[in-house]
């Protein structure tokens, strides 16, 4: 029986980074207009690379070819 190889989902691949030690980071939402009536502080955190935890992020690793 031939095994088909687990391709990896090109959508998923530019939005999703994977750490080495297997966190799934995504960039924050909010951050691409109106920026003028948010806080620096609130920019400057959003900036940052966030976490996806649960489920949702058992789902993207499988997206991304990680079992």
């Amino acid at each position: 029986m031939v095994k088909i190889k687990q391709k990896t989902h090109k959508g998923a691949s530019k939005r999703f980074k994977l750490t080495k030690s297997g966190k799934v980071l995504h960039r924050s939402q909010k951050i691409r207009h109106l920026r003028s009536g948010k806080g620096k502080r609130k920019i400057r955190g959003l900036k940052q690379m966030k976490e996806i935890k649960g489920t949702f992020g058992k789902k993207m690793k499988k997206l991304l070819g990680i079992k």
